[in-house]
């Protein structure tokens, strides 16, 4: 599974033009990107697969097969208003419901998608703490 970066590359595009034009070394500084002042560094978990409750594996695998969805919300774009996610631009990220059984709304679970391969968050309550999907377990 490929967790996605957490890392900001400072002078990176500096870095890379200089490799490619004049065949120095790339040396741009590696630090790890803060977190914005509103995550905590328990906001962002993992999940193994097989714990996700099953109303979260049919989403996953609607969002796989492309619907149809439930409800006319999935599929939007996730605006990560909140701030913990990885940061990317406007989207990058959509989210799905995940059904919450007898609730007679969307209920607060989702599941959020990146971009990236199998790059899926679940909330289970509705974007205060997101969980990596782990899907080899």
């Amino acid at each position: 599974m490929r967790i996605p970066p957490r890392l900001t590359v400072i002078g990176g595009a500096a870095a890379l033009l200089s490799t490619l034009l004049l065949g120095a070394p790339a040396t741009a500084a590696v630090t790890p990107a803060p977190l914005p002042a509103t995550a905590t560094a328990a906001a962002i978990g993992n999940i193994c697969y097989s714990d996700l409750p099953s109303q979260a594996h049919d989403t996953l695998r609607l969002i796989e097969s492309g619907g149809p969805f439930p409800y006319r919300q999935d599929g939007s774009v996730f605006q990560n208003r909140e701030g913990i996610l990885p940061a990317h631009s406007t989207g990058y990220y959509h989210e799905y419901t995940v059904k919450t059984p007898g609730s007679s709304t969307r209920g607060a679970r989702r599941i959020v998608t990146g971009e990236s391969h199998q790059e899926d968050y679940y909330t289970a309550d509705h974007y205060a703490s997101f969980d990596l999907v782990d899907h080899t377990c």
